[in-house]
């Protein structure tokens, strides 16, 4: 109370530049969306019509399958969002008894039908793969009971992961990893917003290293801007990235060539000792392989031989391998 509106809006001004770009950019309406124009034209119909059936939606990380639903409940709700909406994240605890009670008892209380809104609620499931089978056994008797007053969407990066009762009682979306032209409109504009300053060659080295996955770019642009600040060039890119350069992996290839034991011995020590993980390097390494970039001299079952042997390596790495 004691401070001036000088001070409030300077605190305000602080609050907002401090805040992450992922949530600061969100989309709030599904016209704000950059892509998936067939999903969003589909969902707009499906408002405008009061049929809402229940969702599915699944594909990778970061491709705007939680802003989708977001946005859509926004513009179904409006100022009643907060009473109609329940979202339940992979934080939240989902186990049988949640689905049982919390989930229950949320689903079969009706809802008026006045203020033009829709006669249901919706309950999103963020990361639903991640769900229990007894969990997701139980919340399929749920959807079915209490389909009249409330709409569930599941949320999931892997289909296969989600009993087949569930994928069958939804309306499924696929999502694909965003295209680079959207993507980088987006990022462009942002860094306008922000006063970020980077290089073209820049924001299509951000496009490759983070594969389509839009709220990984932001981040990324964000921890750029943050401690580098300056001109964004490509090198920069790769610094905050983790990625190995691209010199590094074809020496991997041609040490390997060699047949060179001690010679392994020693780029192994010296990578380890620089820090990349060893993940990324199996990442890169099979990126490099099917892209055939310097490796044009292998043939296709070479590849596929190698291909098989970095997916044993990536497996031993994610079962908690050491990196040597």
């Amino acid at each position: 109370p004691d401070m001036s509106d000088e001070k409030l809006k300077a605190k305000a001004a602080a609050i907002e530049a401090a805040l992450p770009w992922v949530g600061k950019y969100r989309p709030t309406t599904l016209d704000d969306l950059v892509s998936h124009a067939e999903i969003v034209s589909v969902l707009q119909k499906l408002i405008a019509a009061n049929k809402l059936p229940h969702l599915l939606f699944y594909g990778p990380p970061g491709t705007g399958k939680t802003s989708t639903i977001l946005a859509c409940a926004r513009q179904l709700y409006g100022a009643e969002y907060k009473n109609r909406v329940m979202e339940l994240n992979a934080s939240d605890e989902r186990g049988i008894a949640v689905v049982r009670n919390k989930i229950k008892s949320f689903a079969q209380v009706a809802v008026s039908s006045n203020d033009n809104l829709p006669p249901y609620k919706l309950i999103v499931l963020d990361e639903a793969d991640s769900m229990t089978t007894d969990a997701q056994s139980a919340l399929r008797r749920t959807m079915e009971t209490y389909s009249k007053v409330t709409r569930f969407c599941i949320i999931c990066n892997y289909i296969s992961r989600l009993i087949p009762p569930i994928a069958s009682r939804c309306a499924k979306f696929r999502f694909k990893p965003l295209p680079e032209e959207a993507m980088v409109a987006r990022l462009t504009h942002i860094s306008e917003q922000e006063g970020v300053d980077i290089a073209p060659d820049a924001l299509s080295e951000m496009m490759r290293l983070t594969e389509g996955d839009m709220r990984r770019a932001i981040q990324m642009l964000q921890s750029l801007h943050q401690l580098h600040g300056g001109r964004i060039e490509p090198q920069v890119v790769h610094d905050i990235s983790g990625a190995l350069p691209t010199t590094t992996v074809s020496r991997v290839f041609a040490v390997c060539r060699t047949q060179n034991f001690d010679e392994m011995t020693k780029l192994v020590e010296e990578l380890i000792a620089d820090g990349y993980p060893a993940a990324q390097l199996a990442s890169q390494m099979l990126e490099a392989l099917l892209t055939g970039e310097g490796e044009a001299k292998l043939h296709s079952a070479q590849k596929a031989k190698i291909s098989i042997k970095i997916a044993e390596v990536d497996k031993a790495l994610v079962d908690g391998a050491d990196e040597y």
